[in-house]
């Protein structure tokens, strides 16, 4: 009778796993970087722009890093590789705390990014692709609400800390405190594949008993890397990914675009946590749908959503209600980043070189950290207008409707090539 009892699979475990690794390297460190900024430049003298700089460093070395990231996901041990590259990020976020000049945040900006691409953008996508056969989508949309609540909950944590004991000190207690937290995690609960845990994915079948499941078991159906770069899908994809890219940076600007049209700080901050809020429900509806209808599908209906919200910012005048709900399906288009980003990589190359393929493709997304938010300022800065930039992203959203169906075009013709086995 016991034998009967149905356990809780593995690959749930490993979702929970990277829930608190991906949302303590994205929530407790990157995201709550911005709130040393202030207190930094007034401490030691260094301009705002010197020192947000190292953020520009970090996006460099994440676009030539990300390549390498996705073949080494693919050739050596994950508990070791996270190891280590929570190590690099953690640790080289506690060096900040003893730094004394700018050069030593361009410096550790590089083993920061480093161990983040593994962290913040590889792992999650590839070990759901691997573990989850069934309800990706889901698994996707719930990481990433995982990775927005944590952050929600650092935020605060952090800032309380940097008022109380400064920021040096709050650098190397958040980045020792991370690498306590996550390292165990990472030994005790990931594991590089279901054969590793003699399991089947996670709706392929139940345990086998009998011992380790064969490689031979798990079909690992596809195109390779080779092959997908010769493809319109994969430009089409790295194209959607520096536009969702680029569209979601916006919400950096969304405060500034509300007081200038006369809103107080207040009301501003009041309207983020609304975002936030439109970011953890969408992050749970695209990784639903995307099970249901399909990532193709899901992909025209948000950003069918993002077009709605543009619209809604761009002809909502002063009507505080119109802007809060235009914000919250603005949400849906950030979410779309970790989840969406993820499911069509997967539906249109399969899973036989997934992870060198998504890293390779997300080429796209660390471009667009580099550009579009100095260029949305930029435009400010010219125009004194946001809506030129509401108009851009209008056409970027368009575009992206149009990149989805070529891409699946060319999955098509993959497949009729006989590429897709």
């Amino acid at each position: 009778m016991g034998k009967n009892k149905k356990r809780i699979h593995y690959a749930w475990w490993i979702l929970v796993a990277l829930c608190m690794i991906v949302g303590l390297g994205k929530g407790g460190l990157n995201n709550s970087a911005g709130l040393f900024l202030s207190p930094i430049t007034k401490d030691l003298g260094i301009g705002m722009g010197s020192l947000s700089l190292y953020f520009s460093v970090s996006a460099v070395v994440t676009m030539v890093f990300l390549p390498i990231g996705g073949k080494m996901m693919a050739k050596y041990d994950t508990r070791l590789l996270l190891t280590i590259a929570i190590v690099l990020q953690a640790g080289a976020f506690a060096m900040f705390g003893l730094m004394k000049s700018v050069w030593g945040w361009y410096l550790f900006a590089i083993p920061l990014a480093v161990g983040g691409v593994f962290i913040t953008v590889i792992a999650g996508p590839v070990l759901i692709n691997q573990w989850f056969k069934k309800s990706n989508g889901l698994a996707l949309g719930i990481l990433s609400a995982a990775g927005g609540l944590l952050g929600a909950i650092a935020q605060p944590i952090v800032g309380s800390l940097i008022a109380g004991h400064g920021w040096r000190s709050s650098y190397i207690i958040v980045g020792i405190a991370v690498i306590i937290i996550v390292v165990p995690i990472i030994m005790l609960l990931i594991k590089k594949s279901p054969q590793d845990k003699g399991v089947l994915p996670f709706g392929m079948g139940e345990t086998n008993q009998s011992g380790p499941v064969n490689e031979g078991e798990i079909s690992e159906k596809g195109v390779e890397l080779k092959v997908a770069k010769k493809s319109s899908a994969f430009y089409a994809l790295i194209v959607f990914f520096f536009l969702v890219t680029s569209i979601a940076s916006f919400s950096m600007h969304i405060p500034t675009y509300l007081m200038n049209k006369g809103f107080d700080v207040t009301f501003a901050g009041n309207v983020m946590g609304t975002y936030m809020i439109g970011v953890l429900i969408g992050s749970l509806i695209i990784g639903f749908l995307t099970d249901r209808i399909g990532s193709k599908n899901t992909a025209v209906f948000a950003m069918t959503v993002g077009l709605v919200a543009i619209c809604l910012l761009l002809f909502s005048g002063t009507s505080t209600g119109i802007i809060s709900l235009a914000v919250v399906l603005f949400g849906f288009i950030s979410s779309s980043i970790g989840t969406l980003g993820p499911a069509l990589a997967s539906s249109l190359f399969g899973n036989k070189e997934y992870s060198q393929i998504y890293s390779t493709a997300s080429l796209g997304l660390a471009v667009a950290s580099i550009l579009a938010l100095p260029a949305y300022g930029y435009v400010y800065d010219f125009t004194g207008s946001y809506a030129p930039v509401l108009y851009a992203i209008i056409f970027m959203l368009i575009t992206n409707i149009i990149c989805v169906i070529v891409a699946f075009r060319g999955k098509k013709k993959m497949e009729q090539d006989g590429f897709w086995n």
